[in-house]
This record gives C-alpha cells, structure tokens and sequence, in this order.
C-alpha cells in the first residue's frame, strides 16, 4: 500500500438556487494513494477532477450536500469511471433539481468509507442543507467540512431549505467536538482548523445569521 494522499482541485462553475445564480470556485478534494481514491464534492469541469484522479480507481463520489455547484460534475466522473455517487438522502430534492432521472447511493451518519487506506467517517451535519455531511479522517487530524464550516464561520443558510439554530448545533455538537489540531479543508476558500474556529462560536451566535 502507499501513502495516504490528498489532492485539491479547484474547480469553477455557477451555484443556482432560489433563482439567482452565482459564480463560484469550489474545493474538489481526492483522498486516498496511488492506486485508489475517493472524490468529494465533484463540483464542476469532470475533466479536471479526473486529471487529478490520473487513472487511479474510483471508489466513490461522495457529495457533502446536493447544491448544484457540488454535485455538477459527479454525473460525467461517474460514467467515466463506473464509480458510485452517495449523497444523504435528506438532500435528495436537490439531487432531484440536477439529476431527475438518475440515482444516487445513499450516505449515513457513522457510516465509514474507505480508500487506499483512508477511513472517512460521516458525520450529518444539517443546517446549510438537510442533508449536509461532513467526513472525519482521523488518522491524518483533518476533516472535509463542506459547506458546513468555513474559514471564518458556518456556512450560508439564507436559502431554500437551510436553517441557521440547525447548522449551529451540527458545528457545536459534531465538528468542534473534534481535536483542535483538526484541519478542517473546506467545500470554498482557504482551510482552517478547528481550534481557530472554535473561539468564535459565541460570537456566530450573538451574530444571528
């Protein structure tokens, strides 16, 4: 077996919802080693994602929630590595908007994933999406938030099915419960820990939004 690896991809493409469209650069992160791997959040332009996977076998394209700008390119990664798609089924509506007439593999809260020697925990962390997950790789200290917890703060729940006393609780109960050395490599923008965040959970609440 070789090294545990993970590669980011940034990818860029339009998030659409509630009728406005934005233009947005997503984190595609591949966890695994050099024969095998897993994708999370296939957000756009597959053929980038599988240029970063460089012929290693696919286990599974795992989608941390169902918006649009992290799921568009999980379509095209799929059929051109047979590779499964798992989403909670919480966000099935929204996997429903892009992809009518195709199914996905369910994820579950606990449920553990494995590739190349990585074992990602999944942990349901609703509040930006009701389906929203977070995966825990603990052997490497580093957790693949999502849209859940950002550099700065929790993600945005202004929207159609998103709920911000939700998303509070997932962080307060899941995520900061975790070592505050933990990495945590997010779904947009610059990577943070969890012990950076963790002193500002007061003031997100004071915040209200």
């Amino acid at each position: 077996m070789s090294d545990l690896r993970i590669d980011q991809v940034v990818t860029s493409g339009v998030f659409s919802l509630d009728g406005q469209d934005f233009d947005v650069d997503n984190n595609v992160w591949l966890v695994g080693d050099d024969t095998e791997a897993i994708v999370i959040d296939a957000a756009h332009e597959a053929d980038k994602i599988l240029d970063a996977l460089g012929g290693r076998r696919l286990v599974a394209v795992v989608c941390t929630h169902g918006h649009n700008d992290h799921i568009n390119a999980a379509g095209a990664v799929s059929d051109a590595t047979s590779a499964p798609i798992l989403l909670h089924p919480a966000d099935q509506m929204l996997w429903d908007v892009v992809y009518p007439d195709r199914e996905c593999g369910p994820l579950a809260d606990g449920q553990v994933l494995n590739a190349g020697g990585a074992q990602l925990t999944v942990l349901h962390t609703p509040g930006h999406s009701p389906g929203a997950v977070s995966l825990h790789l603990p052997s490497q200290s580093v957790l693949f938030s999502g849209d859940t917890l950002f550099n700065g703060g929790p993600g945005a729940t202004g929207r159609s099915f998103s709920s911000f006393p939700l998303i509070l609780d997932s962080i307060r109960t899941r995520l900061l419960t975790l070592p505050a050395e933990t990495r945590v490599l997010t779904g947009h923008g610059d990577e943070t820990s969890i012990g950076a965040e963790a002193p500002h959970y007061d003031e997100w609440v004071a915040r209200g939004h």
